[in-house]
């Protein structure tokens, strides 16, 4: 089922976005998609983990620009370390377990994927698992679940398909937990791409989460520069969303650039992880949330 939430939420960021520079009254907003002023504020602050205006002050351009001129040297320094493969999201480690499409054309009949529609804070997700990890995280809308599973069965045709919402519920839980929530986590995820596409996958997981890079910056980090098309390609074909975090990645000018999931989705999903990280910063005293804060 759908997140009705998310819906409301989502035609709210739309209004935010379309009156950003006349700093709309919470009731205009509440008004605009059908709550009272007091509903309104208590749903978006359940979702998002500030008050509306809070959340406006991510969503403006300036505040994109800032934090990608910022977050370059977060990048750098993440590949400084030495990170490779396996990859951090803080809180939530997630391991890659990667092949090419050549290596899975040799045993992809032995893999069962189970799948499963579930709700999230973003809207309704299709997510797919086989044993050696999660293969396939697409957000949904109710009328485009057939399309998403076309799009699943076209790009896994040799294994066997099973719908099997149990055994992923408790994944989804767990990926989209507030960062803090999740505990010392662990997922694995297997990727199938040409090995040009899983380099540009892992590098996106080192893009710590409150922050974003440029295409720029992300084809340096992959040892392509200048390459920014072809990285573009390469996340835009990403499988799994949300987790191998390909919002974060913005045009070398700040612009929120596309993404396959929708635009106002991954505004969304932005602000929501900038401003809890800046919360998060302030409640901790830590230097983060000058990092992130508006």
């Amino acid at each position: 089922m759908d997140n009705p939430d998310y819906r409301r939420i989502e035609q709210a960021i739309h209004f935010l976005e379309e009156h950003a520079v006349k700093q709309p009254l919470l009731e205009e907003v509440a008004d605009h998609i059908g709550l009272s002023p007091y509903h309104f504020q208590r749903l978006f602050k359940a979702w998002a983990g500030v008050s509306p205006k809070r959340f406006l002050q991510y969503l403006t351009v300036e505040n994109a620009k800032r934090l990608l001129r910022e977050s370059n040297s977060v990048l750098d320094a993440a590949l400084d370390v030495g990170l490779s493969g396996p990859g951090r999201l803080h809180d939530l480690f997630v391991s890659v377990e990667a092949m090419t499409p050549g290596v899975y054309k040799g045993y992809g009949r032995e893999l069962e994927l189970r799948f499963g529609f579930h709700p999230t804070p973003f809207g309704e997700c299709l997510i797919a698992v086989t044993p050696h990890g999660i293969c396939s995280l697409a957000f949904v809308d109710l009328e485009d679940r057939t399309q998403a599973l076309e799009q699943l069965f076209d790009t896994w045709q040799e294994a066997t398909l099973v719908e099997n919402p149990r055994a992923s519920e408790t994944i989804v839980e767990q990926i989209f937990a507030p960062a803090g929530a999740r505990g010392q986590a662990s997922l694995k995820v297997l990727l199938k791409g040409t090995n040009f596409q899983i380099k540009v996958w892992e590098a996106l997981l080192r893009i710590p989460e409150g922050t974003v890079a440029s295409y720029g910056a992300l084809a340096d980090a992959v040892g392509h520069h200048g390459a920014h098309r072809a990285v573009g390609t390469a996340v835009g074909h990403n499988p799994i969303a949300y987790l191998i975090p390909c919002h974060r990645v913005l045009r070398n000018n700040g612009g929120i650039g596309g993404y396959r999931w929708g635009t106002t989705r991954k505004r969304a999903i932005l602000a929501r992880e900038a401003a809890l990280w800046a919360e998060i910063g302030r409640d901790s005293g830590s230097s983060a949330s000058s990092q992130v804060q508006a």
